[in-house]
């Protein structure tokens, strides 16, 4: 059973995109995304997304992806969501991870925008209303058009909100106007997808986070949210601050390549990566420590 919810934070407040763990010799680690799960959750997160792209979803198999949502769900599934990433630019492969990510238990759906087809706005409403009649379980959209090559534009999101399992957006858009308008006409919940902007998309209506950085700095995101809800917009833009060589040092290249990396030297599980991905250079290694030290974190 999953924790409860409401329809303004249908996830909770905060998740972290898992990295999926696999063994030296590039297995899928299932002891290894368990433990970590509960970590995470332990650390403060109300949910767990899996099967995203720093769970390295395109180099994962389809029966891969549903032993992670089952391992996870049994792991922390009472004690945080359990989001599964079940999208890809194939509306037809796309039901079928949604369908099975629900037989494996997972309580919500994350569905990004096709990537690399470039469809027109009525193709993405059709796309992610497939995936929306396809299952019970409640959708989060994920609008990231730098990787996908196409934003979900306002009107879409609001035609898609009409969708009574259409429940939230993953806003990694980097527009806040934007983000401003599409939240106040939609009445979406909203989750900023993009490290860098989890205050200020706060400050225009988000709810919470789906982060990257929560795989080291959960406590930190928690207090920050806390200290928004409460009013406490001054500790809010300290903590935020204080974070900013956080967000600035993951993300110098692909995040799932410095978050394992940070979790190898923190020994977490999380393993080696798949290719395309390569492990960080000497050089990388080295500026990454420097900038997660800078905002108060030793590896």
């Amino acid at each position: 059973m999953a924790p409860t919810s409401t329809p303004q934070t249908p996830f909770g407040r905060v998740l972290t995109a898992m990295v999926t763990p696999f063994t030296a010799d590039g297995i899928l680690d299932l002891d290894g995304a368990q433990r970590l799960a509960a970590h995470l959750v332990d650390a403060g997160n109300d949910g767990i997304v899996v099967n995203g792209t720093t769970g390295e979803s395109p180099t994962t198999s389809d029966g891969e992806k549903a032993d992670i949502v089952r391992a996870v769900v049994e792991a922390v599934g009472d004690r945080a969501h359990v989001v599964a990433g079940a999208s890809t630019n194939d509306t037809r492969h796309s039901v079928e991870l949604a369908r099975a990510a629900e037989a494996a238990g997972a309580h919500g759906l994350l569905a990004v925008t096709p990537y690399y087809s470039k469809p027109p706005q009525e193709g993405l409403y059709r796309h992610f209303s497939a995936i929306a009649d396809a299952t019970g379980l409640p959708v989060m959209l994920y609008d990231i058009p730098g990787r996908s090559g196409v934003p979900i534009n306002t009107e879409t999101i609001v035609r898609l909100a009409e969708h009574p399992r259409i429940v939230a957006n993953k806003d990694a858009k980097g527009d806040l106007g934007r983000a401003s308008w599409a939240l106040a006409r939609s009445g979406l919940a909203w989750y900023s997808g993009d490290d860098m902007l989890n205050l200020p998309l706060l400050s225009v209506g988000a709810v919470g986070f789906v982060s990257v950085v929560g795989h080291i700095v959960t406590p930190e995101l928690r207090a920050l949210l806390e200290a928004h809800l409460s009013g406490d917009v001054q500790k809010a833009t300290e903590i935020h601050q204080k974070l900013l060589p956080v967000f600035t040092g993951m993300f110098r290249t692909q995040g799932v390549i410095t978050t394992k990396a940070v979790l190898g030297r923190l020994g977490l599980p999380g393993g080696p990566l798949r290719l395309p991905l390569v492990e960080l250079s000497e050089e990388e290694t080295e500026q990454l420590r420097r900038d997660l030290a800078a905002g108060g974190v030793q590896l």
